[in-house]
């Protein structure tokens, strides 16, 4: 193990966030730098346990009191060794992740866990900085070609394993540049694009192809993929989002949040000047209360808005594990992201039990303001609490209340692929789908979930396709037997 004392000599320690009235004036990532002798001494809380319930926590399997062990003595690349032994890409993941493995940890019990996530983070930066990331092309090549349709982290992961496999994997991507939601729908100052970048080009040297603004479905057809392809993957995710259909939806000023993120992350990546959807000046609300509701909320702080009201139809969350949800399993909290903590310092309000009723606008048809209401439930289905009607100005209007599933128009119906009861791609434990030669992966055939899950499944589908392939793979399958799909 590393420090046998160390969990008891130390406390979890996470790097400083910038001021907020200093970060909102930028897009950089809010997160100081941590100095190397602190992310040691977190390394050194890790009990090495004889059951490490970190890595049932984490879908990935990552071999943490291995890497933490490795920190803790100052061997660094034997470190990132092992941490992508696991893991394509830990600079996501480390960002990214909400670390089911930080509430699996034993020392969670009855302590703070250990910091994994920023231990993991602080590996593969320092790993990118010392050049001891680099290209790992095949040695031979099989000549068999396979199409990976999405190219967010499910996609990304299975094309890097099935490339260092030795086959030809092109990778189409419907958007102007490569990453998916990790483009465009994850805001700068949550993960800057740069550490996405260096991964895109390390494929490329490593043989993968990318072929962007292809619409599978409309630009290649089905037939087209499966012709010129010995094995296709879908990984388009989880796009299909919730909708909230009340008086007034088609009011100017109320958007989808991926109508309004994407936008935003384009002003960054430098093709145009400002966001046509912006926040600037404008009172903001913001429906749904998860991670995307965040994007939202920061994202408009930034973009200068007059106010932001973040709403959430569920009550608010408890700030210490229930009874209902027991370690090791992961907790539904009260969190305070980065985004949060700029809201509460700005004078703006986080709303729970609140449901919207209403649309409201004025004679030219512009969004004035939101009717709501407050409600008890869900046990109660959400019914509405008498004498708690009122009006939230608004001028601009963010839908982050989740994603229904994939598109089933276009490609997968032109597929014609079986969908489970949920309306994913139903797949069996090799990730094929009932479509020959035709496999899926990731958000689009879980639903809406986590980054670890997606490159998870990305690396099991590559396991699969490599064994349809050639007969037999070396490529691990990272998932457990008890979380794989049934078909």
């Amino acid at each position: 193990m590393a420090d046998p004392k160390g969990f008891l000599t130390a406390g979890r320690e996470l790097p400083q966030r910038r001021p907020v009235d200093v970060r909102i004036k930028s897009w950089t990532e809010v997160y100081q730098d941590f100095a190397r002798p602190k992310v040691e001494r977190q390394a050194s809380r890790c009990m090495d346990c004889g059951i490490p319930f970190c890595h049932q926590g984490c879908p990935l399997g990552n071999l943490i009191p291995e890497w933490n062990d490795l920190v803790y003595r100052g061997d660094w690349q034997d470190a990132i060794e092992r941490l992508h032994a696991t893991n394509n890409f830990p600079e996501f993941t480390g960002r990214l992740c909400p670390a089911p493995c930080e509430s699996a940890c034993v020392l969670g019990i009855n302590q703070d866990p250990v910091a994994i996530k920023r231990v993991e983070v602080e590996i593969i930066d320092r790993a990118w900085d010392e050049g001891w990331v680099r290209p790992r092309p095949p040695a031979v090549r099989t000549g068999k070609r396979v199409a990976v349709v999405g190219s967010g982290p499910a996609g990304l992961a299975a094309a890097q394993q099935l490339t260092r496999a030795g086959h030809d994997v092109t990778v189409y991507e419907r958007a102007d540049r490569v990453g998916g939601l990790l483009r465009y729908g994850i805001p700068e100052f949550k993960m800057e694009k740069r550490h996405l970048d260096r991964r895109v080009e390390q494929m490329r040297a490593e043989g993968t192809t990318f072929r962007t603004s292809v619409n599978a479905g409309v630009d290649i057809t089905a037939d087209e993929l499966r012709e010129r392809h010995d094995a296709v993957l879908l990984a388009g995710g989880a796009t299909a989002w919730r909708d909230l259909p009340v008086p007034g939806r088609d009011l100017r000023g109320v958007y989808q949040a991926m109508e309004y993120l994407p936008p935003a992350n384009k002003v960054q990546e430098g093709d145009f000047p400002e966001s046509p959807v912006s926040a600037a000046g404008k009172h903001v609300v913001v429906i749904g209360g998860g991670d995307t509701g965040a994007d939202c909320v920061g994202t408009a702080i930034r973009q200068g808005a007059a106010s932001v009201t973040q709403l959430e139809i569920m009550p608010m969350p408890p700030r210490a594990r229930p009874d209902h949800q027991p370690w090791p399993t992961y907790p539904m909290l009260f969190k305070m992201e980065s985004a949060h903590e700029e809201l509460r310092d700005l004078g703006g309000e986080r709303l729970y039990a609140i449901n919207t009723v209403a649309f409201l606008g004025d004679e030219d048809g512009d969004l004035r303001a939101l009717e709501v209401v407050g409600v008890e439930g869900p046990e109660t289905g959400f019914r509405p609490i008498p004498g708690t009607e009122r009006e939230i100005p608004a001028q601009l209007v963010t839908l982050a209340m989740g994603f229904l599933g994939p598109e089933r128009d276009g490609l997968l119906a032109q597929l014609g692929v079986e969908l489970d009861q949920r309306g994913n791609v139903r797949r069996d434990a090799d990730y094929a789908t009932s479509v020959d030669k035709v496999f899926a992966a990731g958000d689009m055939g879980r639903g809406q979930s986590l980054i670890v899950w997606a490159i998870a499944e990305g690396r099991a589908a590559a396991h699969g396709i490599d064994r349809f392939l050639t007969g037999q793979t070396a490529l691990p399958y990272p998932i457990p037997p008890t979380a794989r799909p049934i078909a």
